[in-house]
C-alpha cells in the first residue's frame, strides 16, 4: 500500500536520492529542507511516516523528534532517523527521543525499503480485540486505550504494542528476539537493544498510575508481565 512520506533532508543531493528510491517503491513523498519547512507541510498533510536526518539548520533533527513525539498530533507519526552518526550511544539517544528506526548514511536502497516497509507494517498488528485487565491496569484494542488506577494512560503506538503483546502473555519469559519477532515483525535489520529502550519508556508511561513493576526484567533471559 503507498505511503505518504515525509522526507527532511537539507543536501539536496541525498534528498534526490531518497525521493526517485520512494517512487521506485510505490509511495509518494514530500520534501523539506529544514525543521521549519517540515512543520509547515506536516500541517498541511499529515504523512504516514518520516525520514529525518539528524544534522539539519536551526533546530537538530533529534530535537525535532523529541518535539513531534511529545504533540497530540506528530505522536504517532513513525520516525527513521537518517544520519551519518553511526555510534551506538547516538542510535540508542535517537530511539529515546521516539525514533521508530535509525538508519546510518551510506544506506542502501533495499535497506531503507525493508526498515519503510516494517515499521509501517506496525501500523496494522495482528492481535485480538479482547480488552485486558490486570491489577487496576485495563487495555482495550479496539479503542486503543490504556487506563491504570482510573488515569489515562499515554502511550506510543510501539509501547502500546509491546504492552499488549506482554500483557497477552503473562508470567512468560520473552527473550529480546522473542519480543522482537512479535511486535516488531519480520524485521531483519532491528537491534535487539532496541527492545531495551522501548521497555524503558513503557516503564516510564505506566509509572503515572504506579503499574511499572508490572514489567520484570529477567536477567539473561529477557522480560515477563507479572502481576507476582
Amino acid at each position: 500500500m503507498p505511503a505518504n512520506i515525509l522526507v527532511v533532508e537539507d543536501e539536496p543531493a541525498i534528498q534526490e536520492l531518497l525521493a526517485l528510491n520512494l517512487t521506485q517503491a510505490g509511495h509518494h513523498h514530500i520534501r523539506a529542507l529544514s525543521v521549519e519547512q517540515a512543520q509547515k507541510l506536516i500541517i498541511e498533510t499529515l504523512p504516514d511516516l518520516i525520514i529525518l536526518d539528524w544534522m539539519l539548520p536551526g533546530m537538530s533533527g533529534i530535537d525535532f523528534a523529541r518535539k513531534l513525539k511529545t504533540e497530540e498530533l506528530t505522536r504517532a507519526i513513525p520516525i527513521i532517523m537518517l544520519t551519518a552518526r553511526g555510534e551506538e550511544m547516538d542510535k540508542v539517544r535517537g530511539l529515546e527521543v521516539g525514533a521508530d528506526d535509525y538508519l546510518t548514511k551510506p544506506f542502501s536502497p533495499r535497506e531503507l525499503n525493508a526498515r519503510i516497509k516494517a515499521v509501517l507494517r506496525r501500523l496494522a498488528p495482528q492481535m485480538t480485540d479482547d480488552p485486558i485487565e490486570v491489577n487496576g491496569l485495563r487495555l482495550d484494542p479496539v479503542t486503543h486505550r490504556v487506563s491504570g488506577n482510573g488515569l489515562t494512560l499515554e502511550f506510543g503506538p510501539t509501547e502500546f504494542r509491546l504492552l499488549h503483546y506482554l500483557m497477552s502473555n503473562p508470567e512468560r519469559v520473552h527473550s529480546r528476539s522473542q519480543v522482537l519477532d512479535r511486535v516488531w515483525g519480520d524485521r531483519v535489520f532491528v537491534e535487539d537493544r532496541t527492545v531495551d529502550v522501548h521497555i524503558r519508556r513503557l516503564r516510564r508511561a505506566l509509572s503515572a498510575s504506579g503499574h511499572e513493576n508490572l514489567i520484570q526484567t529477567v536477567r539473561g533471559a529477557g522480560y515477563r508481565f507479572s502481576a507476582q
